[in-house]
């Protein structure tokens, strides 16, 4: 990365604002669109790379090396293919006094981890708002490569973040002042001796071989395995790295050791949208735009490292995430800002456990309904009844306020998911009844996109199968109007909703079980607890027998695709299918194989012990099955004796296999059968199984000994009575 940090460093030594606005500018102009790489190719070139390394034989590096006492023999290996660019900033001077050639392949690129110390200095210094953002637009950039975190996740830098993000921090810690004049001499004087060891090494006609050194390097480093690398270099405390203010080698060794890589999400379609706006805006708007720049550094830095993790949740930053989201309900609008604080909280409810308690317990809950209260305008009609307001309710959810809604579900979820196994008190009680009529709200708008629509409907979903199962009858709430879905007199507007989102996922067959089994679950418990829905989500995928000519999982309506998920590799998804199913047969055996054949029923069944068509055992005082039987149709009943139970359907008529064989070569056929079965089960390839008193399977071999038990048992006490007789 060509960037002029000496020059960056003697305007800022030097008080030129101008100057280092100038070449902040180029350096955000040219890298805006740096450390963003398409991971399927990146990962072709690494096994690529990984490959040709191998197939090269491309010596180790196991001789003495430096001074350094931390270079262990066995580990020198995987600590050389483990260093970064920026172990120059790292290892004392007195490292290189011997085989610098062998490390030049190292130091293309001194330039980030340097420039993101400067820029942490420089901001906490105190500098003018303009020139402020552009600090901060630069750091957000280095904060994509997690190389670069060193100077980013000591907690001076996470203080200096979090109070130009406008959150309140509990730390004394302040570097604010003037920096000491070695700071950026010494920044200087790394940068310089890396380009010295660069020239020497190009002198000396080694390119050839650093750069094969480099391929091997990259085919074991490719995905930046470790924050900060230089927690396994040498004396930190030599350099003074960060000024008078240094991190202690014990915190910055945590950090490289502390590493989590996630998975990238896809691109926040706000920011194209906002970058580049009000780059000269003073007051009130100017300091918004600072805040959410810096606020944006700090997701990136806890999105990448497990230590910064670590550190906001010791240092109390959620507090003043809490705070601030407390303090912009007051406000007329929320801030631009707003969605970055949401995203920075659900980071860290989703990285920290000890923060989602910590939440809940500071009435995260309620903070969180009334922020999304705020952001879709509600008006209350009733105490469980809100409708948004005259002006938001003809027009769609506006993408600013979509995207802040759908962080808010996210985070309530992180902190409620546990809730629906609990019994909440009364007051818990009427807080969720409160929160599931604002997501009523939720499923019922429709979005500026589409998809953005498809998302909000997603996390409402989710949200709502992690709530307490009584407090969801507020979805039923609602009066019947003209336009509504009506059952036995209740509105099932928001059932019709879930029913047609489990559609289009069913439709969809991408990431089917994180996508299907939430709203599976949640129509599943609905059903159970209340009988009018489970009357109209029946009608709409378990309608009565006609047609029995095609086996259950053939076709294309809702139930066929339900019933194809109950014998799918992935045992929570075919679970989730099958019960859903087995509720809306009011978890009557014979009802269930009626309707999805004895194939595909015996799953569920032999994992509930129903194999021996006993009544489920599973239901508890709160199901409401109403006693009316499930009539057939007239088209059914005259086809039912024909129907084969196993696969439910009407089967052809298949000629006798026997036909035409006399009584003793049907002997000797089922005596070859018996033979073969035997031989099967002795090489265990097969295992004759059998369904017991419970009704569950157990090998046939269990079956017998549990017979003879039973007759041992009972002719014990058929004796004892007789001789008890004799003897009276």
């Amino acid at each position: 990365m060509v960037v002029d940090l000496e020059g960056i460093i003697r305007c800022i030594k030097q008080g030129d604002e101008n100057g280092v606005q100038s070449q902040l500018q180029e350096f955000n102009k040219e890298y805006a669109q740096c450390f963003f790489f398409d991971a399927e190719e990146r990962e072709r070139r690494r096994k690529r790379k990984l490959e040709e390394f191998r197939k090269n034989k491309v010596r180790e590096y196991t001789d003495s090396d430096s001074d350094c006492d931390e270079y262990d023999q066995e580990n020198r290996d995987l600590i050389l293919r483990q260093v970064p660019d920026t172990i120059m900033l790292c290892l004392p001077r007195g490292c290189f006094k011997r085989n610098v050639i062998k490390l030049q392949f190292f130091f293309f690129c001194p330039y980030p981890q340097n420039l993101a110390v400067v820029l942490v200095r420089f901001i906490s210094t105190g500098v003018k708002c303009h020139v402020l953002r552009l600090c901060l637009r630069s750091l957000r950039i280095l904060s994509r490569d997690k190389k670069v975190l060193g100077p980013l996740v000591t907690d001076s830098a996470l203080i200096t973040l979090a109070r130009v993000a406008g959150l309140t921090t509990g730390d004394a810690c302040d570097e604010g002042g003037d920096p000491d004049s070695d700071f950026y001499d010494n920044i200087i004087a790394s940068v310089s001796e890396a380009r010295v060891l660069q020239s020497c090494s190009v002198e000396d006609g080694d390119n050839v071989e650093a750069s094969d050194q480099n391929e091997e390097c990259s085919a074991f480093d490719e995905d930046a395995k470790s924050d900060i690398s230089i927690a396994n270099s040498g004396d930190l405390d030599s350099i003074s790295w960060c000024g008078s203010h240094r991190p202690s080698i014990n915190e910055m060794h945590r950090a490289g050791d502390h590493h989590k890589v996630l998975e990238r999400g896809r691109r926040d379609r706000r920011e194209s949208q906002m970058d580049g706006e009000g780059e000269e805006e003073e007051g009130q708007l100017g300091e918004d735009l600072q805040r959410k720049e810096a606020m944006k550094v700090l997701c990136n830095v806890v999105y990448n490292s497990t230590w910064a993790q670590e550190r906001f949740s010791a240092l109390r930053l959620l507090c003043g995430l809490t705070e601030r989201l407390s303090s912009s309900r007051s406000s007329s609008s929320p801030s631009s800002g707003q969605f970055y604080e949401l995203r920075l909280m659900f980071l860290m409810t989703a990285l920290r456990p000890e923060l989602r308690t910590q939440l809940q317990q500071e009435g995260g809950v309620s903070i969180l309904t009334a922020a999304m209260e705020s952001s879709l305008e509600v008006q209350w009609k009733d105490q469980y009844e809100c409708v948004s307001s005259p002006a938001e309710a003809a027009a769609p959810i506006s993408l600013e306020a979509s995207q802040r809604v759908i962080e808010i579900l996210k985070i309530l979820f992180n902190i409620t998911y546990s809730m629906h196994r609990q019994e909440p008190n009364e007051e818990d009680a009427a807080l969720y009844r409160h929160l599931v009529a604002i997501l009523r709200l939720c499923l019922t708008r429709k979005c500026t996109l589409s998809d953005d629509t498809d998302e909000l409907q997603g996390h409402t979903v989710n949200l709502l199968s992690a709530l307490p199962l009584q407090c969801l009858d507020v979805l039923l709430v609602a009066p019947v109007q003209g336009d509504s879905q009506p059952s036995q007199g209740v509105n099932m507007d928001c059932v019709h909703i879930l029913l047609l989102f489990m559609e289009r996922r069913l439709e969809s067959g991408d990431k089917i079980k994180e996508k299907l089994t939430p709203v599976l679950n949640l129509l599943t418990e609905s059903c159970r607890a209340h009988r009018e829905t489970r009357h109209y989500v029946r009608k709409h995928i378990l309608p009565p027998l006609r047609d029995v000519s095609h086996r259950p999982e053939e076709g294309s309506t809702v139930k066929n695709r339900l019933i194809r998920l109950m014998t799918h590799l992935d045992t929570d998804l075919k679970h989730c299918a099958a019960d859903l199913i087995f509720v809306l047969c009011k978890e009557n055996v014979r009802r269930f194989v009626k309707y999805t054949g004895y194939g595909n029923a015996a799953g569920l069944l032999a994992t509930r012990g129903l194999l021996g068509g006993q009544t489920s055992r599973t239901l508890s005082s709160d199901t409401q099955y109403s006693s009316d039987s499930d009539s057939d149709t007239e088209e059914y009943r005259q086809v039912k004796d024909r129907v084969n139970p196993v696969t439910g359907r009407v089967e052809a008529v298949q000629p006798d296999p026997m036909e035409g064989m006399t009584e003793d070569e049907k002997e000797e056929e089922a005596k070859r059968l018996i033979m073969l079965f035997n031989k099967l089960s002795r090489d265990k390839i097969i295992q004759p199984m059998g369904v017991n008193s419970e009704g569950r399977l157990i090998p046939m071999s269990g079956l017998r000994e549990n017979s003879l038990i039973e007759e041992g048992e009972s002719g014990s006490e058929n004796d004892g009575g007789g001789k008890e007789g004799e003897k009276n």
